[in-house]
């Protein structure tokens, strides 16, 4: 399987995952506080903030549902037929944008209708959801922006160059890029991100209490640490080696050309550097995504960093060319 496939692969089965963990807390939010909620909901408020409109029960539960099934299964068969024609599912960035943003401003919606009509005995008494509103397209938006700027990087991806080993001519700059990306870790963060926003539209529509509050902060802080550590990227410059971390390429460490005393392959196995992810033993650091190739260097101050990217030969050979035009 190529990288550019995997890749297709992993954001495919992460759309997937997105669209089922949203069906299925828009249905269970209202399920989950049913006894608590009046026959018909509130869903619709006036200029003024006072509800002007209902839902019975069964409809307010069920028609969010259905308007993110028939919005989400535009956006992931547009994602799937990019993987079938170019291998990679990040070509159409709209429908990630759309089911971002779709995603979290229905659930968000969801959550505020049900906090608002909770332990109410008449819809026409339900409490204001402006504020509500406004912080879950703020959010919608952020996700948006960041789907946005994952389509974009995936795009300018370059594959690693193919063939023998090279030789810098002289007056010339050479690059070499490689990125690496593991598919469980994805999907674990998958599941940790719709928990995490579970537990927060369960906080704001009044059902988790400060425990909620507290659990949907841990959740998305593990969340974003397992994104960080599910993907990297690893580029050679005449500057130098930088690796970034996440689809966002951040956080990233820089090693400058001088700073480098040698760089090798080495075959590396999760056992051997205790696990995967961002990794510290007795090798030094590694970041093992894949057992098998990884590019090491030797910093001059004797100590080793290893990530597992493919074509790593290559990049170690145009390190050590980067080394030797420093000695020479």
């Amino acid at each position: 399987m190529t990288g550019r496939t995997a890749r297709g692969n992993a954001a495919l089965g992460g759309a997937g995952a997105w669209v089922v963990g949203v069906l299925v807390l828009l249905v269970v939010f209202p399920l989950t506080a049913r006894d608590r909620l009046p026959d018909r909901l509130a869903t619709h408020w006036g200029a003024s903030g006072e509800p002007d409109d209902s839902m019975p029960f069964w409809a307010a539960t069920f028609f969010p549902a259905l308007i993110w099934l028939l919005l989400a299964a535009v956006a992931v068969l547009a994602l799937w037929r990019a993987r079938r024609t170019t291998g990679t599912a990040a070509a159409p960035g709209w429908a990630g944008i759309t089911l971002g943003f779709t995603g979290v401003t229905l659930l968000g919606a969801q959550a505020s209708i049900v906090r608002a009509n909770l332990d109410r005995d008449d819809w026409r008494d339900a409490g204001s959801v402006t504020g509500w509103v406004i912080a879950t397209l703020a959010g919608a938006a952020v996700v948006a922006g960041a789907a946005l700027l994952i389509g974009r990087r995936a795009r300018l991806t370059v594959p690693p160059p193919s063939g023998p080993a090279m030789e810098i001519p002289k007056g010339r700059r050479v690059v070499w890029l490689s990125r690496t990306s593991n598919r469980w870790l994805h999907l674990l963060a998958a599941v940790t991100g719709i928990i995490t926003l579970a537990a927060t539209a369960g906080a704001v529509a009044g059902l988790g209490g400060p425990q909620g509050a507290v659990a949907a902060a841990s959740f998305a802080v593990a969340t974003v640490a397992l994104l960080a550590c599910a993907s990297v990227q690893a580029r050679v410059t005449e500057k130098g080696l930088v690796i970034a971390f996440g689809p966002l390429g951040w956080p990233a460490r820089r090693w400058p050309a001088d700073s480098i005393a040698s760089a090798w392959v080495e075959t590396r196995t999760a056992a051997q550097v205790g696990g995967w992810g961002y990794r510290l033993s007795g090798l030094g650091t590694t970041v093992m995504l894949r057992g098998g190739a990884c590019l090491v260097i030797r910093t001059v101050k004797g100590k080793d960093f290893a990530v597992s990217v493919d074509d790593a030969e290559r990049g170690a050979a145009l390190l050590n060319s980067l080394i030797g035009q420093r000695v020479r």
